[in-house]
């Protein structure tokens, strides 16, 4: 009788564990991305980063001037899960805003906004 009842408990008390919750599945609005940094008081309110921009076609995917791959958008998680970008993490804070996410997890200064559809 032990063994379910460890069974049983190591169950309810890793599917209670927040940590290890995995938010719905979705997808990002489709568009051109720009990246920027904050910009300071006695100049530009952002300073666009070359070479940070990306498109989202659909289905998941991406493209950038390096080529093309997927990602996947779990709560509001933001993970590359191939090509150009892969292994980079983003935060989805408003339907069309990403912040960077440092591997500490923490929010970083690289902010991505949808500027518009995608261009041809």
């Amino acid at each position: 009788m032990k063994p379910v009842r460890y069974a049983i408990l190591a169950a309810a008390v890793f599917a209670a564990t927040p940590s290890l919750a995995q938010g719905r599945l979705g997808l990002l609005p489709q568009g051109e991305y720009v990246c920027a940094l904050p910009g300071v008081a006695d100049g530009a309110a952002w300073n666009e980063v070359e070479g940070h921009g990306f498109s989202i076609t659909g289905a998941s995917s991406y493209t950038t001037d390096k080529g093309s791959g997927t990602y996947l958008l779990e709560g509001r998680r933001v993970t590359f899960t191939r090509g150009p970008l892969k292994g980079h993490k983003m935060m989805r804070v408003s339907s069309g805003l990403l912040q960077e996410l440092g591997k500490d997890g923490k929010l970083g200064r690289l902010r991505c906004h949808r500027a518009g559809p995608v261009r041809d």
